[in-house]
């Protein structure tokens, strides 16, 4: 499978009890394939991955993995603190159906460049699953470099990037290494459409969970390189960043997840929303609904 286009980094639904939503999780999914998501990642940051057993990831990727039934690509987020237990976490995301790892530069640990180099080199020749490569800095402590990729690039278990760095000259310095078989995506909702118009593969979207219609549209649309159009969306969309980056990730999403009836809450050390930003949510909701029935239409109308 090719990694290209709107692709959600999906968040997971919990009862109020605490445990997981299993049956708002087969909804979400439901929802995304009826949106025209073409991929989704399970236990994520944004699927609050820290905060799962081994039990529970296992459950959430093999239901994804049905639900899904090889109509999109899954990714299952592996990345862990050590290059052991991101090689064990792979194999277990590939013997649960995953077609793909996400793995996030070690959090916490800072390696270097080198070290980073013998990581991705070791999880791709040893974990059983073709690698996508993931950078947050402001998460991880850490910033994969353009050069660093470009020694990667040509290895045949390593099949994209995720880089969630704002800034046209990253995304510019990794245009310059996109082949075939290896994958630019953006992991910044708000200047993923530009990114595309520049030649990006896609997205990996925290937005697209709540609207999964509007990502697929703003995808095909800036892939297809009308500029004016993603424009006059993005501009649409510009609440909807700024909600989604109040506090901390998946918290925002959560909450208009929540309103549409996916889930309750999430896990500690995080909280839902807070009263000050409740009201926001409300409106935005409403919002979500109306860009989402529009996109519905514009589909038809193409």
């Amino acid at each position: 499978m090719h990694l290209s286009g709107s692709i959600t980094a999906l968040a997971t639904p919990f009862l109020a009890s605490g445990e997981l939503d299993l049956q708002a999780w087969r909804a979400l999914l439901q929802q995304q394939i009826d949106g025209g998501t073409q991929g989704v990642v399970v236990a994520g940051s944004t699927g609050e991955a820290a905060a799962l057993s081994e039990e529970e990831y296992d459950t959430l990727l093999r239901i994804a993995v049905e639900e899904v039934r090889g109509r999109i690509p899954v990714l299952a987020g592996t990345g862990q603190m050590n290059t052991a237990r991101t090689i064990a976490a792979t194999r277990r995301a590939e013997a649960g159906g995953a077609q793909f790892a996400l793995v996030v530069t070690p959090p916490y640990v800072r390696p270097t460049q080198a070290g980073l180099l013998a990581h991705y080199r070791a999880v791709a020749d040893q974990g059983g699953l073709p690698v996508v490569l993931y950078n947050v800095p402001g998460r991880t402590g850490c910033d994969l470099l353009p050069e660093t990729v470009a020694a990667l690039v040509d290895h045949p278990g390593i099949v994209g990037i995720k880089e969630a760095r704002a800034e046209p000259e990253r995304m510019a310095a990794l245009l310059a290494l996109r082949r075939d078989g290896f994958a630019i995506l953006s992991g910044d909702d708000p200047t993923a459409g530009r990114a595309m118009l520049a030649g990006a593969d896609g997205l990996i979207s925290v937005g697209s969970n709540a609207l999964p219609r509007t990502f697929r549209r703003l995808c095909d649309l800036a892939r297809a390189g009308r500029a004016d159009a993603v424009a006059a969306l993005d501009a649409q969309l510009q609440e909807i960043y700024g909600f989604l980056g109040v506090e901390s990730n998946p918290i925002p999403v959560k909450a208009l997840l929540q309103r549409a009836g996916f889930g309750q809450g999430l896990r500690l050390p995080l909280l839902p929303l807070s009263t000050p930003h409740s009201a926001t949510a409300d409106c935005l909701a409403t919002l979500v609904q109306a860009l989402e029935a529009q996109s519905s239409r514009d589909d038809l109308a193409a």
